[in-house]
């Protein structure tokens, strides 16, 4: 099983060019799975054993433990994704996982802000980098960025200088699946890392920080735990705003788009969405928006 195991790693990582972060949770659920068809003994686990009534046993204990929606989704498209590799390399005579069925996740938005909020919260990090401490010089290119963007915050800490080309105004970005994207940003974000790299990076920068654009107070590239930290605190400084992270500005970011004319196929490059359905996502907050908006000012509503 271990074998197999690294085998599969392997495939996931170099193959499939997953985040080493997807890696381990797709390697997490399968030997959740091995496990419980092996009735809770490890070393009694075999990839052979797994067959249709093996994965809907293991859903239901996870439906029974208090597994949401989208959890067991995930976990049935880990299951369906490893039992087809499995056969694809003989450790499996038949693959079960195109009849395993599983309940659709809820497809959720966090809060998006309203322009006028997220113009708010790029006065709150202005303000506090007039100052010129550079961590606050950071913050500010880090939240300008990933609003002018909608990167997601692993992408934005894995920008290197090179990668920013400040006479195009454009980034190059290495999204999910190892795909590379140029992402367009506008003058404020702009005038906000070159303050960053001229007086932030520069005070910050020692051995570790090599190439890296954003760089941690002891130097090191920006970790995306700070990162969120960074615009939790900044949106939770405006006034009436619900809570939100990195998550969030990308999503304000993709909505204001939509809403101020973007055609659906664009917003999808700029995201790097892989297909336009998920895309299309932002069109429901965008439709309640307008409603919204529809119902309080017209006078027939």
């Amino acid at each position: 099983m271990a074998t197999a195991l690294d085998r599969y790693e392997r495939h996931l990582a170099m193959e499939r060019g997953l985040s080493p972060h997807t890696v381990r949770a797709y390697l997490g659920d399968v030997v959740a799975l091995l496990v419980h068809l092996a009735e809770g003994t490890p070393d009694n686990a075999t990839v052979e054993a797994i067959d249709l009534s093996g994965l809907r046993s293991w859903l239901a204990s996870q439906h029974s433990a208090g597994a949401s929606r989208t959890t067991m989704a995930r976990r049935a498209a880990s299951a369906r994704t490893f039992t087809a590799w499995a056969s694809r390399h003989d450790l499996l005579a038949a693959d079960p996982g195109p009849r395993l069925s599983a309940p659709r996740p809820h497809r959720t938005l966090p809060a998006v802000l309203r322009p006028d909020q997220a113009a708010a919260a790029m006065t709150v990090v202005e303000v506090d980098a007039e100052q010129g401490d550079p961590v606050a010089l950071r913050d500010q290119a880090v939240v300008e960025l990933l609003y002018a963007t909608g990167v997601r915050v692993a992408e934005l800490c894995g920008l290197d200088l090179d990668d920013v080309d400040y006479s195009q105004r454009v980034i190059r970005v290495l999204g999910k699946g190892s795909r590379e994207r140029t992402v367009p940003f506008g003058v404020p974000a702009e005038r906000a890392v070159r303050r960053w790299v001229e007086y932030g990076r520069s005070a910050l920068v020692n051995d570790r920080s090599q190439r890296a654009l954003l760089l941690g107070a002891r130097g090191g590239r920006l970790d995306p735990r700070t990162a969120r930290r960074v615009v939790h605190d900044v949106v939770g400084a405006v006034p009436e705003t619900a809570d939100t992270g990195p998550h969030g500005l990308r999503h304000s970011a993709a909505t204001h788009l939509l809403e101020g004319g973007a055609d659906l196929r664009t917003v999808q490059e700029l995201l790097g969405h892989a297909t336009l359905a998920t895309t299309q996502l932002y069109t429901h907050v965008t439709v309640e928006r307008l409603k919204a908006i529809h119902d309080r000012t017209h006078p027939r509503s």
